[in-house]
């Protein structure tokens, strides 16, 4: 499915990142895997037979210089760049509204929404002079819902998925696809928390069971989307925010607000 292409991934140290670069480079990818930690290391050595198609980068993809960085190298590395991932995301601060504080906002912000768009910033023009190209960003059903997320957190996927719809209208006639994925409730090392609490609480078997499809889901399920999206068949899919939640986001679920 993405046999030649050369694909960045950022959030690659873990989790739904480090799934997609095994995915990506399982499907014939070059793939260069960046995260914040060396972590991103490991996810590099795991992958079979290497045979020199795959990188790992530790940068911070909040910093403008680090990002046109990885994107130049990967070039430099590979000849081209078809594709990116800007995966890497936080979960915001977990704070009630009221209690958030400006730097609170600053780093959600930063990471969740600033660094996709310094993906799309400094992806885009490789791919327009190419003619063609895939941005894929991770957005999430908290961006489209109420009730999914903190405020901070939900607020910074909002702006993902307005980045993807706006940039789409941008990048017109260029060639160049532009598409969010809105996870649901994924087993991550992000949502751990709520794994945790709810085997505490022995209610373990309750988790994901507000969706239709009464599960959560995995980071490979994620992947496998975003390898089909960075891949040609989906060459007719642009701007759009596609869920990939088990069907929660068909319906409004509904509960009491914590404490009520």
């Amino acid at each position: 499915m993405l046999e030649g292409k050369t694909i960045v991934v950022t959030g690659a140290g873990s989790g739904i990142g480090r799934k997609t670069v095994e995915l990506a480079f399982n499907y014939g990818a070059n793939v260069v895997a960046v995260d914040l930690n060396d972590s991103v290391l490991d996810t590099v050595a795991q992958l079979s037979d290497n045979k020199n198609r795959s990188k790992a980068v530790v940068a911070d993809i909040s910093n403008e210089e680090e990002v046109a960085t990885f994107i130049n190298d990967c070039i430099k590395s590979f000849g081209r760049v078809d594709g990116i991932y800007a995966n890497a995301g936080v979960p915001g601060a977990g704070k009630p509204v009221l209690e958030l504080t400006v730097d609170d906002w600053n780093r959600t912000l930063s990471i969740n929404t600033i660094g996709v768009f310094l993906a799309v910033k400094h992806s885009a023009p490789h791919f327009i002079a190419q003619g063609q190209g895939s941005i894929v960003c991770t957005a999430s059903v908290a961006g489209m819902r109420a009730n999914a997320g903190g405020v901070d957190y939900s607020a910074s996927k909002a702006g993902v998925i307005s980045i993807v719809q706006t940039t789409a209208y941008q990048l017109y006639g260029t060639g160049v696809r532009i598409n969010a994925i809105c996870p649901g409730l994924i087993e991550t090392g992000m949502t751990k928390p709520v794994f945790d609490s709810a085997k505490e609480r022995g209610r373990e078997d309750r988790i994901g069971q507000i969706n239709p499809s009464k599960r959560y889901g995995n980071p490979e399920e994620i992947g496998e989307a975003a390898c089909f999206l960075l891949s040609d068949k989906a060459s007719y899919i642009n701007g759009q925010a596609l869920p990939v939640d088990g069907g929660l986001s068909a319906s409004h679920p509904w509960s009491f607000p914590r404490g009520k």
